[in-house]
């Protein structure tokens, strides 16, 4: 059984594997509209007589308002049950696609971007929580994983769509559509998800946040959480040009690397989501180590084109599995406030993506080589890496399933009512 107490309304439960597939549906479409300045660039910017570098500024403006929002607003709907509380955020991002799709012009595009942006920080706040009220508490890290396949969808299959689209039909079209399929996500949530309460509907507002700030494990998990996808994303923004540079490929054969990036990331996220319930550092680590050899490996100056094809799986597989394991380690160490602690983490991931790419764009800006990414990016997350080794109490294998009560937490208040049970994800 779960670990925080659910008011379910009576009505027969949707199956859990359609449950997680609609929550999977809700991250692929946040996903993929979040990137979408990336993928729509050039039309972009032609249709709205500005520049490339400025479409570009739209994705660094919402990561930027996701971060400073994510917390307040998580603590501020504490007491909001979470099914509606998803239906709101993901209702959001529809009226945040039409609008941008129906933009006269650049500061209208940027005001309806924001608005996705407020609902993009509570939403990955409560998104995992919401998945791991579905299931026992051995299976979070499988739930979530499941889940999370909707984030290496959206870039493996949802950004490039959105690209062809945005050239066959024009960008606005291209918006329209991903709005459209928000639409049916949030159909699918309200069909499908129980009548889930918050985990911190009982707790005092004022004192969510120092709550979470006075849990050291936490603080450590945000720490690593933010070296690592700051050194990730200062070779990540520009991994087609470090690509193109170790293995001379252009054109076709990039755009198939680049591919297999993402490919190699679903299959590692189902893989790591089978062990991350029962061995969470070995699952942490590994992904580790995996992106520190890739990263390494395109650090040589000279590598051939099968050790960068190579050094690019191992670079897609390690970090698309990494944020199931890390979320699943914010669910075990600050199980008595689920949101707010995962808000802190949402904040750290943020940091990460908005700070490394803008210290790559900078290096790349000083010296002029493309060389150095690796080289910056290797050095930050192997120094989150030997953090998060040496944290053994934040990042510890709990044995047979269940985990650690965290201390102070008190006894695990039982379901009013079980939810419908799901096969592939074992007996609950």
């Amino acid at each position: 059984m779960a670990s925080t107490s659910l008011s379910v309304r009576h009505r027969r439960p949707a199956p859990v594997g359609l449950q997680l597939a609609s929550l999977a549906a809700a991250t692929f479409v946040f996903v993929t509209s979040e990137t979408q300045p990336v993928a729509l660039l050039a039309p972009m910017a032609s249709g709205l007589h500005t520049s490339e570098g400025a479409i570009g500024l739209l994705l660094t403006a919402y990561a930027a308002v996701a971060a400073l929002t994510a917390i307040p607003l998580t603590i501020f709907a504490s007491r909001v049950p979470r099914r509606r509380l998803l239906i709101a955020m993901v209702a959001m991002l529809v009226v945040s696609q039409l609008g941008y799709a129906l933009a006269p012009s650049y500061g209208f595009v940027l005001a309806a971007r924001l608005i996705g942006a407020l609902a993009h920080g509570v939403f990955w706040s409560i998104v995992a929580r919401a998945a791991a009220s579905l299931v026992a508490p051995h299976r979070v890290a499988r739930a979530t994983a499941l889940v999370f396949v909707g984030n290496s969808l959206a870039l493996v299959v949802g950004t490039p769509l959105v690209s062809a689209a945005g050239a066959v039909i024009g960008w606005r079209a291209a918006v329209a559509g991903v709005g459209a399929a928000a639409a049916l996500a949030v159909g699918a949530i309200a069909a499908t998800l129980p009548d889930v309460a918050s985990g911190e509907a009982h707790l005092d507002r004022r004192r969510i946040l120092g709550d979470a700030l006075r849990r050291p494990r936490l603080l450590i998990l945000c720490a690593v959480t933010t070296l690592i996808v700051l050194g990730q994303f200062t070779a990540y923004t520009y991994i087609g040009p470090i690509v193109r540079a170790h293995s001379g490929l252009t054109g076709t054969g990039l755009s198939a690397v680049l591919l297999a990036y993402g490919a190699a990331g679903i299959g590692a996220v189902v893989a790591v989501g089978a062990i991350a319930d029962r061995r969470p550092r070995l699952a942490v680590l590994s992904c580790c180590g995996a992106i520190v050899a890739a990263l390494a490996a395109l650090s040589v100056s000279g590598s051939s084109t099968a050790l960068t094809i190579a050094a690019v799986l191992a670079w897609g597989a390690g970090f698309t599995a990494l944020p199931i394991c890390l979320q699943s380690t914010v669910l075990h160490v600050a199980a008595p406030i689920p949101d707010t602690a995962s808000a802190l983490y949402v904040v750290s991931f943020q940091i990460g993506i908005g700070g490394g790419a803008l210290l790559g764009a900078l290096l790349l800006g000083s010296s002029g080589r493309v060389g150095i990414l690796p080289v910056v990016g290797l050095s930050l997350i192997t120094t989150g890496s030997i953090l998060a080794a040496a944290a053994r109490d934040t990042f510890s294998d709990l044995g047979g399933g269940g985990g650690r009560e965290p201390a102070g937490a008190g006894p695990r208040p039982e379901r009013s009512e079980p939810v419908s049970s799901a096969p592939w994800l074992g007996a609950r």
